[in-house]
């Protein structure tokens, strides 16, 4: 299948644009608690105490300090609006209001209309095909304004490695996501009658792909953890509730990866050594 592909991530190159960064991922589950089990087992991560506020939002803790994303707890009346495990992220952009109206334009559509919180201005959205995401202008700590988010990272352990869009309609994506948010997708592995795996960069680094989705499947983004053995993942997982649905499957780079379920229904994803 074509996402499983992995291409070899080029090097960092620096400081890169807001516009089309990959700024955080968050995790809505009904039970953070459960969640901070499966994924301290499977990847390492501290998940904190609600931070405080209307809702229950967890930060996830890094063994190296930082912060990996966060998670939200699924209320019930999220529920009644139709809200179900998943994993999203956030795209960095410039001007919130402006990338929703552009995105809107475009055929996408707001799922949540744009609003702000302590750590800057947000909106939930869907591309033209159904894919969930987040846009967000972050505002960078008083004490470090040229701050960048680091969640995103090609090579480092316990962080979003890759970002894989499956979609019905591979050519409109393209067009969409190249156009809104300046990204490069001159690149592909031509996977025959499955098509293309086209490669997508971000300011000279290699930031993912997007392919089509399996017949009856749902236009989505998946986001690849890295994680040093996948072996030993697969054992947290299935050991802690988690399913698995793909893998263990070797890529390009001479990595491995497997996909599957949390204990609560998130789907997740991981690559790493053998």
């Amino acid at each position: 299948m074509t996402d499983t592909i992995l291409a070899p991530p080029r090097a960092e190159a620096g400081a890169r644009p807001l516009q089309g960064s990959n700024v955080w991922y968050e995790l809505m589950t009904p039970d953070p608690d459960a969640a901070t089990s499966f994924y301290g087992a499977v990847v390492g991560w501290s998940i904190g105490e609600p931070i405080g506020g209307d809702q229950d939002y967890r930060m996830i803790g890094r063994s190296d300090g930082g912060f990996a994303g966060g998670v939200l707890k699924i209320n019930d009346e999220m529920q009644s609006h139709g809200a179900r495990p998943i994993w999203l992220g956030y795209i960095g952009v410039d001007d919130v209001d402006a990338t929703v109206a552009a995105i809107e334009a475009r055929g996408g559509k707001t799922l949540m209309p744009a609003f702000d919180i302590p750590q800057g201005r947000i909106a939930m959205v869907a591309d033209p095909q159904g894919a969930p995401f987040y846009v967000m202008k972050p505002i960078p700590p008083a004490e470090k304004l040229d701050a960048q988010s680091d969640v995103f990272s090609p090579t480092e352990q316990q962080r979003v490695s890759w970002n894989e869009l499956s979609t019905n309609d591979p050519a409109a994506a393209r067009k969409f996501y190249t156009e809104l948010f300046g990204w490069d997708d001159g690149e592909f592995m031509d996977m025959g009658p499955m098509g293309e795996y086209r490669f997508l960069d971000h300011g000279g680094t290699r930031i993912g792909a997007l392919c089509g989705v399996m017949p009856g499947a749902q236009p989505k983004w998946r986001y690849y953890i890295r994680v040093p053995s996948i072996a030993t993942a697969q054992q947290a997982a299935e050991a802690n509730g988690g399913t698995i649905h793909m893998g263990p499957h070797q890529v390009p780079t001479g990595d491995y990866i497997i996909i599957g379920s949390d204990p609560q229904g998130a789907e997740f994803a991981l690559v790493g050594g053998q």
